[in-house]
């Protein structure tokens, strides 16, 4: 293995919905709203409910999402996908952030299945995250999986923290990026890959 990764942040989650109904009516009440109006009786339970689908990611391991869908193959081009899309949330502001991911990877001798690429992306982008981060776990889950060359991760997202608060700008978006391997080494690996990204 070429790399090492370690998944600090993949931790059982007890999800115990009624401490956190009961925390999002707190914070309901706080706001100055009444949480017995009609359209706020559910609220919290629904808010719970929400919040433990946005970081399901926590529950998720890889071996799981790999499910033996790495196979033996004779390939040594780079392999691509591209414009996979991404839901998180900040973990600074607790509000969403979303965008693409573009990933791409240099086969040693094994590929995995591609819709598994998605997957490594949903698992990492359904906790709280900070976009420098989640580029990088996506990285070194690749390499964990398969043991290539080389690996490339470019994130290109929207923070909600910037648009809906703050400095307040719609437009404004962040790329990231982690290169490991021979697209860290290579300039004209690197090259192709953010070409071929590009390339509408």
């Amino acid at each position: 293995m070429l790399f090492k990764v370690v998944d600090e942040f993949s931790k059982p989650k007890t999800s115990n919905l009624e401490k956190m109904a009961s925390a999002y009516s707190s914070i309901i009440s706080h706001v100055g709203e009444d949480v017995n109006r009609q359209g706020l009786l559910k609220t919290p339970e629904r808010a719970a409910k929400a919040m433990l689908f946005f970081t399901k990611g926590y529950e998720q391991q890889l071996d799981d999402i790999l499910n033996e869908a790495v196979f033996d193959e004779d390939h040594d081009e780079m392999v691509i996908v591209k414009d996979i899309e991404m839901f998180s949330l900040c973990e600074h502001h607790l509000v969403p952030f979303n965008g693409r991911v573009h990933i791409g990877y240099l086969p040693n001798k094994k590929v995995l299945g591609l819709s598994k690429l998605a997957r490594i992306v949903e698992m990492f982008s359904r906790r709280l995250q900070v976009q420098e981060r989640l580029t990088k776990q996506i990285a070194t889950a690749m390499v964990q999986a398969v043991q290539p060359a080389g690996v490339a991760v470019v994130i290109e997202a929207s923070h909600m923290c910037m648009v809906m608060r703050g400095v307040q700008k719609i437009n404004a978006t962040t790329s990231t990026s982690c290169m490991l391997g021979v697209f860290r080494d290579d300039p004209k690996t690197r090259e192709e890959f953010l070409n071929l990204i590009n390339k509408k």
